[in-house]
């Protein structure tokens, strides 16, 4: 059965448009024919362009499952993601890996999955799981995965870890690229060898002089806008200036997000700042397909019908989708159905108590190390603030919600021995809860183990147990009244229906704003506070870590 569909064609690798008709063969899902046609009447022919795609994601962060992840991202175009799955690696390894590979399978997107290169991402956090050499291999060789995935390890690299070249080394002995992840590497000769290493990519780019310079060096540069990383607004410029050497991606996306768009949004912003259309086609849809070797159609014939049909360039409102020669999305309704799954986990926590939370002032300490929390970034900054503008009482210090300084533990989730669930306690400025409010949650880049942060020792303390009662998610307590999100998909993900899990998250985070939270995302923001290898100050499950020497510190000096 063919299927021919008229339009204004938009050819991403000729950089033309003209009026004309597409035919599918969608026996094979592919076009199998694109014909001009001057004569059409193009008033209201809608525009066909390539169908969109994420170049760096986690799917995880979506807080949903790969199948129900497609049933919503193809409502905005999106037809393939180039997905990192190292957050389920970290809690289930290989295993993990593949859950997301064997649901991705059940739906009819694509989905690249790569092989997880930072399993666990460093030796000074506890995570769930190892992927060393011998399962990087497996991945490569058995499951045939596109590439390896951002290697964070960037010192690692640098200087000449035997194991972080040895992973690479599998990645070149089958011809993969490898993702890399360096921010604020600035150092010529440090980011020389570090690219000249073989990373070929970087999404964490802070600066346009930092995303220029490593393009110049060989990089590709994808810009990234998230739900708590925002970096589009400072690299946008490169779209027209560096349009082959630029790729478009969301790397983290909450479930609200998701719902209110995807790569399309930025496809939008782009067209309003006047970029070209087809210098931002080769950004969103050749860049990706020709760097990874996706198997996804650039409107050619004999590619795969992977399209999209939008109303105009201004409005760039999806009228359809379409991937394989199926038409998934038509305006309206997704034609991608929810799968259920059997959860996969490793949850052993136990429930704490308030006294946990308690932070001892030691003899002769002159000042207190804060984490500054920076909206819309991943990086932190380290304070040091002296004793005596602290809030203690009876030598223990004391949540300052009036002063923003808010305390903030963290404690391993994935051990049976009791003796090492210690709780880490530490303090954090600039999330801005008031009285008697905690915020909690599982997902915690990369090792996700459990965090919270509060303004009161026993809301604290019930919203971490809250999650733990559930085995993973997020909750919230204002006055000792809770209010969660279970996740039971390794604690990061849930199963239940998008729009629904969409609704709820949007509840809670909008009661953690409501509560006092300035931030743009508080719960995407709580779960990069973890994430050591981003400078300068993070607290991991062994305690707190300056992320630009590498090294725990003391919380006080």
């Amino acid at each position: 059965m063919t299927t021919k569909i008229q339009g204004i064609i938009y050819d991403p690798i000729a950089s033309t448009k003209f009026p004309g008709e597409i035919t599918i063969d969608e026996s094979v899902g592919k076009i199998v024919s694109i014909v001009k046609n001057e004569d059409l009447a193009t008033e209201n022919l809608p525009l066909i362009l390539p169908g969109l795609i994420d170049s760096h994601v986690h799917i995880e962060s979506s807080m949903l499952i790969p199948s129900e992840f497609a049933r919503i991202a193809v409502t905005h175009g999106t037809v393939a993601t180039v997905s990192d799955p190292h957050e389920i690696a970290n809690v289930n390894g290989i295993d993990g890996v593949r859950f997301m590979i064997n649901n991705g399978k059940k739906v009819p997107f694509k989905f690249y999955f790569g092989v997880p290169s930072c399993v666990p991402a460093t030796s000074f956090e506890t995570s769930g799981s190892k992927i060393g050499l011998e399962e990087v291999e497996t991945l490569f060789k058995e499951d045939k995965l596109l590439y390896l995935s951002e290697m964070m390890n960037f010192p690692g690299v640098i200087f000449d870890d035997e194991n972080v070249h040895s992973l690479m080394n599998i990645a070149k002995k089958y011809n993969k690229p490898i993702d890399g992840h360096c921010p604020g590497l600035s150092d010529y000769k440090k980011l020389k060898k570090y690219v000249d290493s073989g990373i070929t990519t970087d999404h964490e780019c802070f600066t346009i002089e930092e995303a220029k310079q490593k393009i110049e060096l060989g990089m590709k540069v994808l810009i990234r806008e998230g739900s708590a990383a925002k970096n589009y607004e400072t690299l946008e410029g490169l779209i027209s200036t560096n349009p082959n050497d630029v790729m478009l991606c969301s790397d983290d996306l909450h479930p609200d997000s998701l719902v209110t768009g995807h790569i399309n949004l930025l496809i939008k912003r782009s067209l309003k700042k006047g970029h070209g259309i087809f210098d931002i086609l080769k950004c969103s849809c050749v860049n990706p397909v020709k760097h990874y070797k996706l198997d996804v159609g650039l409107l050619q014939k004999g590619d795969s019908a992977d399209f999209i049909l939008v109303n105009n360039l201004q409005d760039f409102k999806i009228l359809e989708t379409w991937i394989g020669g199926k038409k998934l999305f038509d305006g309206e309704k997704s034609f991608i159905e929810s799968v259920t799954e059997k959860p996969i986990n490793k949850f052993f926590a136990v429930p704490r108590t308030i006294e946990e939370f308690e932070i001892t002032i030691p003899e002769n300490c002159k000042s207190v190390k804060v984490i500054e929390v920076i909206d819309g970034e991943l990086i932190t900054r380290a304070l040091k603030i002296p004793i005596e503008k602290i809030k203690k009482k009876d030598n223990k210090i004391l949540p300052d919600p009036e002063n923003d300084i808010l305390k903030f533990a963290v404690v391993n989730r994935y051990t049976e021995n009791i003796e090492k669930q210690k709780l880490q306690v530490a303090l954090i400025k600039n999330f801005g809860l008031g009285k008697g409010v905690a915020i909690a949650s599982s997902v915690n880049h990369d090792s996700h183990n459990l965090s919270v942060i509060g303004s009161d020792d026993k809301a604290m303390c019930l919203a971490i147990n809250k999650v733990i009662e559930n085995k993973g998610g997020i909750a919230i307590v204002k006055d000792e009244q809770i209010i969660d999100l279970p996740l039971n998909v390794a604690g990061l993900m849930s199963q239940n229906d998008g729009y629904l899990v969409a609704k709820k998250y949007h509840q809670i985070e909008n009661l953690a704003k409501e509560y006092g939270s300035k931030l743009s995302a508080p719960y995407m923001t709580l779960s990069f506070m973890c994430l050591l290898v981003i400078p300068d100050i993070k607290l991991s499950d062994l305690g707190l870590f300056d992320g630009t020497s590498f090294q725990f510190i003391s919380l006080f000096d």
